[in-house]
C-alpha cells in the first residue's frame, strides 16, 4: 500500500429531512467544496422512508476501494493505539475489515437509521474529511507544535456557553461577588 497522506479532521454529520423535499442545493454545494479540496466525502448514507414505510437507501464516497482500505487501516490503527500500544496492528486489521465493502456504513447502519425515522422523512449521515486543515497541521508539526485538543463547536453549543456565562454572572451579582 502506498502511504496515505495526513488526514484532515474527520466530522460526522447527521441530517434530518422532514418530507424530503430536496431543492437541488445540497449536492452542488458539496461538489464545490470537494472541487476546491476543502472537504472529501469519506462516506455517505441517505435513507428515505416514504409515507407507506418503503425505504430507499443511497450511499456514496469519494474514496476508491484502495483509498477506503487505506483509510480503514489508518483509522482502525489510530483507534486501537489509543487503547493499547500493542493493539495498533490489530486495530488496522479491524479497520480494514470494517471498510472491506468500500463503505463504512453497511446494511445494518441503514436499517438502524431507518428504524429511527418516521414515514415521510429522510435522514443522511455523512463522514467528511476537512482537507483544508492538512497544510495547517503540517505547518504546526514543522514548528514542533503539538495539537493538544481539537473540538468542533456547534452554534447550539455556543448558545449554551453564552447562557451558562449569563447564569454564572447572575449568580455572582446576586451573591454579592460581582456587585460594587
Amino acid at each position: 500500500m502506498t502511504p496515505m497522506p495526513e488526514l484532515g479532521p474527520i466530522e460526522i454529520i447527521v441530517i434530518d429531512f422532514e418530507g424530503y423535499h430536496f431543492k437541488g442545493e445540497i449536492l452542488p454545494e458539496l461538489e464545490r467544496l470537494k472541487e476546491n479540496d476543502i472537504v472529501r466525502l469519506v462516506d455517505l448514507l441517505v435513507v428515505r422512508k416514504d409515507r407507506s414505510g418503503a425505504l430507499a437507501v443511497t450511499t456514496a464516497s469519494d474514496l476508491g476501494m484502495q483509498e477506503m482500505l487505506e483509510f480503514g487501516a489508518k483509522i482502525g490503527g489510530l483507534i486501537a493505539s489509543g487503547i493499547s500500544d500493542d493493539a495498533g496492528v490489530l486495530g488496522a486489521l479491524a479497520g480494514l475489515d470494517a471498510v472491506s465493502s468500500g463503505h463504512i456504513f453497511d446494511e445494518r447502519e441503514a436499517q438502524r437509521l431507518a428504524a429511527q425515522i418516521p414515514p415521510g422523512f429522510a435522514a443522511a449521515v455523512a463522514i467528511v474529511e476537512h482537507r483544508w486543515a492538512i497544510p495547517l497541521r503540517e505547518a504546526i508539526a514543522r514548528a514542533d507544535g503539538v495539537i493538544l485538543s481539537e473540538e468542533w463547536v456547534t452554534p447550539n453549543r455556543l448558545v449554551e456557553l453564552g447562557e451558562s456565562s449569563k447564569l454564572a454572572a447572575h449568580a455572582r451579582t446576586t451573591n454579592g461577588h460581582g456587585a460594587e
